[in-house]
């Protein structure tokens, strides 16, 4: 792939306020160079049918969106109805998951298992959208505080259920250093402009040996070779910044943190719904891709993806 540098946003605005867009350098390394990977559109029900690039720096291999919405702009990108933000009903909040539910289907699953999962502890939700974890954790017994950039959500959670949530991001005036025990960052992280920062913040917010879980998409998987600009994790403009296995692991090294190993997680609806983007985006879509489409073509491609080790989710525990 060429060499490419877009000194000038490829795609406006029309309506009022315009978006601000700007261009960054590597956010791991700060790199200048970078390679164009692919264009994708904003595929969200209700998007601007705008498409954004993803860059992938020469230097350390990081992928990220460039240019991008500013961080002033970024929230025209995220609808009311943005789905991570709704609150859950009490049907949904009430259900448990059930016991076959092991670490090869479920982030939460892999965490109880490197984490000792028990009450009295104090938990950071980073980018707790509508608060079912945070709610599941305080009925646990936990100390839990949520985060979010969306006023909305932080506004919904604390109204409907009654949870301790700042607005913002990482750095935050109102949490003190190793003031949490545990920090959580369900696929959070890719959504920040500045996830070094973010992460630099985290572990100040962490005593020695506190936790950090982060789950991210991985790029580096087969449903994004399958799919290139369909693939459902791309999510752009609203994921700013796309890790692979080394790329999350060197973030984390350079932030301070000890790292542990990077965990594969399957969902086999993230893949449907790459397989539907893909046939709506194409006016001749490709047979196999109406294919996995289907359940239980979906759930072997998925396994299959996990036990080779290319799965489009990824969860990794850090300590400080």
């Amino acid at each position: 792939m060429g060499f490419y540098r877009c000194d000038q946003p490829t795609a406006t605005v029309s309506a009022e306020p315009a978006v601000e867009w700007e261009e960054t350098d590597c956010l791991l390394c700060g790199g200048r160079q970078w390679s164009l990977l692919l264009e994708g559109p904003d595929a969200n029900v209700g998007g601007t049918g705008l498409w954004f690039p993803v860059v992938q720096c020469h230097d350390c291999g990081l992928c990220f969106t460039n240019p991008r919405p500013s961080l002033d702009s970024i929230g025209r990108f995220y609808p009311p109805e943005y789905p991570p933000h709704q609150v859950p009903s009490a049907k949904r909040r009430s259900r448990r998951p059930l016991r076959f539910l092991n670490r090869y289907r479920h982030p939460f699953s892999v965490a109880r298992q490197e984490l000792n999962w028990h009450g009295q502890g104090r938990l950071l939700d980073f980018g707790c959208g509508g608060g079912s974890f945070l709610e599941r954790m305080h009925r646990q017994g936990w100390q839990v505080t949520g985060l979010d950039a969306s006023d909305r959500a932080v506004q919904r959670v604390r109204d409907e259920l009654g949870l301790r949530v700042f607005a913002g991001s990482l750095p935050h005036p109102d949490l003190e250093p190793a003031s949490f025990d545990v920090i959580t960052m369900w696929q959070s992280l890719e959504h920040v402009h500045d996830p070094f920062a973010v992460l630099r913040e985290a572990r100040r917010l962490l005593p020695p040996g506190g936790q950090l879980i982060v789950v991210v998409p991985n790029i580096d998987s087969l449903p994004f070779r399958w799919f290139g600009h369909a693939w459902f994790s791309l999510d752009l403009p609203r994921h700013l910044v796309h890790f692979a296995p080394w790329t999350l692991q060197l973030m984390l090294q350079r932030a301070g943190f000890h790292v542990g190993p990077i965990h594969m997680v399957r969902h086999s609806h993230w893949l449907r719904g790459s397989a539907r983007l893909a046939c709506a985006q194409s006016p001749q879509p490709e047979r196999w891709h109406r294919l996995l489409t289907l359940k239980p073509v979906s759930r072997l491609a998925t396994w299959y993806s996990y036990f080779t080790q290319q799965a489009d989710c990824m969860m990794v525990t850090a300590h400080r």
